[in-house]
């Protein structure tokens, strides 16, 4: 069976399989087949897509097969991968679904299915639906336009919820320069800053159906810093082409990643004593300074495997308040079950106003240490803790970084690579260490 779904839905080119209008007719249909089965009701879906010219074919190619089996799907338009998600729970639609590539170039689109929870649908769907696709269930095909009247309405429900939820939030006198990425946050995110009293300045907010993610957003944010020097602005943010992510810049220039996110927010919500029982979550990638800085504070780092639905199920498992990824995808599960790249703008805010601190003094305390990386080739990909020479090389390095350095070894999911990560306090120091032990790892695999 063919596997369509990765970890974050089906991705692939525009207009190529699986994205094709018929393969995108066929999810629709199954999904709502299966969803009315097991709820005894027509399934009731909401669409919205970010800014990618492909993204009303694909919209209306998967609404037509919801309304070929029965069910009934209407469109947000374009709007946020969190704005979606957050209109399932709130307006009690069955299943929501995201049109959008996130980070890429306009040439790619996806498709995210979310639950009304928030959580994305789980794999015994994902399989029922690579069941269908596999069959070629395209019996009744016929493309259709998915209903858009209340596009505008559902799109200003979104942004008024977070006018309840940061109620109180005067952001008068604050200036925001905002890169918008050309995505789906160019009509939002600006309007929401404005609402609640800011001076906004928006960059890249003019999408033309091709120029999503296109030398701007939070994959480039050169563009961000610069025009934040040139104006003197108090708060910077970028966020990707879905705008479930967002990074940011001090107003001295300096780039404010997700882990300086992690380290301001822990701060923050620790001192108004709402970080539960001193912990945050975070991936294997987040820089172990992160690590030692919470350390200092006596806040316990939980680390996953990468990615968002692995950072969710640690908060859910343990309750804790906050989690998140380098990248700037960062969970505040009280919340949503989402990554919001607005809402955490607002959190940072938030911390700002309240603290009466600049953006760049609430970054102080956390230094990121130096970090190596080196990729070696290999011909197959055991377990490594189960060769030899390289748990006694990999067991060795770490009993000399100690406390205050860190190694991560692990492959390439998508390359035949090894990759070896050090992070440690002398650049020359770990870049020793790490060819070192690629060459170990080289000398058995390659």
């Amino acid at each position: 069976m063919s596997q369509l779904f990765g970890t974050d839905g089906i991705r692939g080119s525009a207009d190529k399989y699986p994205l094709d209008s018929e393969t995108v007719w066929i999810i629709g249909k199954t999904l709502a087949n299966h969803i009315g089965r097991e709820k005894g009701k027509q399934a009731r879906f909401i669409s919205g897509r970010d800014t990618r010219e492909s993204g009303p074919r694909i919209e209306n190619a998967f609404g037509s097969g919801v309304m070929a089996a029965g069910g009934w799907c209407e469109s947000a338009g374009i709007l946020t991968t969190p704005g979606i998600a957050f209109l399932t729970g709130s307006l009690d639609f069955d299943a929501g679904v995201v049109i959008s590539a996130s980070h890429n170039s306009f040439e790619d689109n996806g498709i995210k299915l979310f639950s009304p929870s928030g959580r994305k649908l789980g794999r015994e769907v994902e399989i029922v639906i690579e069941s269908a696709v596999d069959a070629h269930e395209k019996d009744g095909f016929e493309p259709g336009v998915v209903d858009s009247a209340r596009s505008e309405e559902l799109q200003q429900f979104y942004l008024n919820h977070f006018l309840e939820d940061f109620g109180g939030l005067n952001l008068s006198g604050m200036r925001i320069i905002a890169d918008c990425a050309n995505g789906a946050a160019s009509h939002l995110a600006p309007s929401l800053f404005e609402l609640l009293g800011a001076e906004v300045k928006s960059i890249f907010s003019e999408p033309d159906g091709q120029n999503i993610n296109r030398d701007c957003g939070s994959l480039h944010l050169e563009k961000l810093q610069r025009a934040m020097s040139d104006s003197g602005a108090d708060f910077g943010v970028a966020f990707d082409g879905d705008a479930d992510r967002s990074l940011f810049v001090d107003e001295k220039g300096v780039i404010v990643d997700g882990d300086a996110v992690l380290w301001i927010m822990a701060n923050f919500l620790r001192d108004k004593k709402k970080l539960k029982d001193n912990v945050v979550v975070s991936t294997v990638m987040s820089n172990i300074g992160l690590e030692i800085a919470l350390r200092e504070r006596s806040i316990k780092l939980v680390r996953t495997a990468v990615g968002d639905k692995y950072v969710l199920a640690e908060l859910l498992k343990s309750g804790a308040t906050i989690g998140g990824e380098q990248s700037g995808h960062i969970i505040f599960p009280e919340r949503s079950l989402v990554g919001d790249g607005m809402q955490t703008a607002l959190f940072l805010l938030q911390a700002i106003i309240e603290t009466g601190r600049p953006f760049s003094e609430l970054r102080s305390g956390f230094s990121r240490l130096p970090q190596t990386l080196v990729n070696v080739r290999v011909s197959s990909k055991p377990p490594l803790e189960e060769i030899a020479a390289v748990r006694r090389g990999k067991d060795l390095i770490e009993s000399q970084l100690g406390s205050n350095g860190r190694l991560l070894l692990r492959y390439s999911g998508t390359e035949n690579l090894a990759r070896v990560m050090i992070e440690g306090s002398d650049q020359a120091d770990i870049e020793e260490k790490a060819a070192w032990l690629a060459g170990v790892i080289a000398d058995v695999l390659a």
